[in-house]
């Protein structure tokens, strides 16, 4: 079977070479998938260059999100059949043919398509854990999203107004503003030609953003903290403007607001069983129609180290996915 392989830290363009690999066999506790799509998201990036905080030796599969087919059933798994069409999340899935932890994979919701299916796990698993049980969002509430045309930011969109909230997404042109008024944002704010503190203060009558969600970072953080409100959150995702956010804890106590970091695979290992949970409010929110993964882009496997060099430039919006 095919894979793609890291095989030297560079950009992706350089870094990924197309190998023929044996066709895995399902070991106990594992799956064995027949890849359907491959969502492509921002640690391939980093694991291309060697910036991931996961540094595996090379050469070694990239891809952490996929869509397949059961194949193979390993000794000691229940709960699936063969045939049956999963999610999983595993590092190690840009391949026709991959094993997985069964823990990893997850029935794929009926009303998503292959493409929407695979991008359905990380960016939304990410985005209930941070707007729900971090950040306690209620109906009525304000949330400020940033990067909100991408894969994780399209995610908290989708969920914030699911949750009851006005949204406000930010981007950075506007051919991304188009992708966060598909996703559903009350309103939009390009970063390039307004300012997204003015345009909060303007939409909430002074108050702030009740919750911030912040997978960016540095100066957009510390921007952010000028128009939250009284008893606002702030949810660090990550930083992928390329600058660690910089608290400023004194500040945090005047504006009487908190921070709230959230590592969504600190979850696979620490609370596995709220991980299940959630993908069965997610499979109920996408079978209502609430959310569904903005899919702007289905590319060939064959062409994925193009793909994952544009994502690295910031010249994707939405989800892109490989399909096989």
């Amino acid at each position: 079977m095919k894979a793609w392989n890291v095989v030297t830290l560079a950009e992706p363009r350089d870094a990924m070479r197309l190998t023929d690999q044996p066709s895995p066999t399902a070991a106990p506790g594992s799956l064995v998938l027949k890849t359907l799509a491959v969502a492509l998201n921002f640690p391939d990036v980093l694991l291309c260059r060697g910036e991931y905080q996961e540094k595996p030796e090379l050469p070694f599969v990239p891809g952490i999100e996929l869509c397949g087919t059961v194949t193979g059933i390993g000794d000691g798994v229940t709960g699936f059949r063969l045939g049956d069409r999963v999610i999983a999340t595993h590092l190690g899935v840009m391949a026709e043919e991959v094993q997985v932890p069964a823990a990893t994979a997850f029935p794929a919701p009926g009303s998503l398509s292959d493409a929407e299916a695979a991008a359905l796990c990380i960016g939304y698993q990410t985005g209930y854990f941070g707007l729900h049980r971090r950040a306690r969002i209620v109906p009525g509430e304000t949330l400020l999203v940033h990067a909100a045309a991408g894969g994780v930011g399209t995610a908290a969109v989708q969920l914030g107004k699911a949750a009851g909230a006005t949204v406000i997404g930010v981007v950075g042109n506007e051919a991304k503003r188009r992708i966060a008024e598909k996703a559903g944002a009350d309103i939009v704010v390009n970063r390039s030609t307004e300012d997204f503190v003015d345009a909060v203060k303007e939409a909430t009558g002074g108050r702030g953003a009740d919750v911030i969600y912040d997978p960016v970072g540095g100066e957009t953080f510390e921007r952010s903290t000028r128009c939250i409100a009284f008893e606002g959150r702030i949810i660090v995702v990550g930083f992928a403007g390329g600058t660690l956010q910089t608290a400023r804890m004194n500040h945090a106590l005047v504006k009487n607001y908190s921070l709230h970091g959230l590592h969504w695979a600190l979850y696979t290992k620490k609370a596995p069983e709220l991980v299940a949970e959630v993908h069965e409010q997610l499979t109920l929110l996408a079978d209502k129609g609430l959310i569904r993964p903005v899919v702007s882009e289905t590319i060939p496997f064959d062409s994925a180290p193009d793909a994952v060099q544009r994502l690295g430039d910031g010249k994707t919006a939405g989800r892109v996915v490989l399909t096989l």
